[in-house]
């Protein structure tokens, strides 16, 4: 049963949790709580919500949370988190249609099952196709933008179906309308070996767990890589390698990775990331943009 303070959302028919502590949702395992926590039971009901939300209440929505950073005093208004109405997957002969909250990797594992070659690059991107689409994420020489046909995307005036020249990719962003919530995409794939498919993404996997700290907790590439250098370059050139303040360390094994070594805050993490734009500046000249994407507010 709601709360009183539910009952100025609309009637959804999905789950809505108040003050929902939203740390276990982030790869970094940290951050405070949302205000209300949405999980729409489908389509019809995130345009419900989209449509009826009160005013008042900011929305901020969330996917896999991978390149995620919740500042500990948490989000006020609506936190909306796609789940299972919106994780199915269909392969077609020429491409594969997924939810929002489909793993990139499952979307690179279903293709490559199929036979279906182009997409084995999202095997090699932690996070979400809804987050994928967008941010235009990209790792081994691909990114979204090279293999999208359409993305649907539910705004408050209802579900439009954009193409990727209306969605406007640049680097690691797109231009989806106010509001929009990406709900399901389709990639274009070519059939290929079985074979030679597997390879390629065996090598993807191989190359991310020998290069990036694949199994701690962190939060991905956490700046953007600044126009002809490698960010993890000018990080390491400053000194930063290994860095920590308290439990958050810059990772030693890829430097544009932050690592929560267990107690770290939110604050910890985004004021190590801060020190090290800091050096990385005063060494270079250069200013790193933040890649992980910081909500919330800090802690009272």
């Amino acid at each position: 049963m709601p709360d009183s303070a539910t009952l100025a959302l609309p009637p959804l028919r999905g789950r809505v949790q108040a003050e929902a502590p939203l740390a276990p949702f982030t790869w970094f395992r940290v951050g405070g709580s949302a205000q209300y926590l949405v999980r729409p039971a489908d389509v019809d009901d995130l345009l419900l919500l989209l449509r009826d939300r009160p005013a008042h209440l900011p929305l901020t929505v969330i996917g896999a949370a991978s390149n995620l950073l919740v500042r500990d005093g948490g989000l006020r208004g609506i936190v909306l988190k796609l789940a299972r109405g919106f994780s199915d997957i269909v392969v077609e002969a020429d491409g594969i249609v997924a939810g929002a909250a489909a793993l990139d990797m499952t979307v690179a594992e279903h293709a490559a099952a199929a036979g279906l070659g182009g997409l084995e690059f999202l095997s090699g991107i932690p996070g979400a196709i809804g987050g994928a689409v967008a941010m235009n994420a990209g790792a081994y020489g691909a990114e979204v933008k090279d293999v999208l046909d359409w993305a649907e995307v539910a705004t408050p005036a209802g579900l439009l179906r954009l193409s990727a020249a209306e969605l406007g990719f640049a680097y690691r962003r797109s231009a989806l309308p106010e509001g929009g919530v990406v709900v399901r995409a389709r990639f274009r794939a070519v059939p290929g070996d079985m074979a030679t498919i597997a390879a390629r993404m065996q090598a993807i996997r191989t190359a991310r767990e020998e290069s990036q700290p694949v199994r701690a907790r962190t939060g991905g590439s956490t700046f953007k890589n600044p126009e002809g250098h490698k960010a993890w370059a000018l990080i390491d050139a400053a000194g930063c390698r290994g860095l920590r303040q308290g439990d958050a360390q810059v990772s030693e094994k890829h430097c544009n990775f932050l690592l929560n070594l267990g107690a770290a805050t939110a604050a910890d993490l985004e004021g190590l990331g801060e020190t090290v734009r800091a050096r990385v500046a005063a060494q270079s000249g250069i200013a790193l943009e933040w890649e992980i994407k910081r909500i919330g507010e800090p802690a009272a």
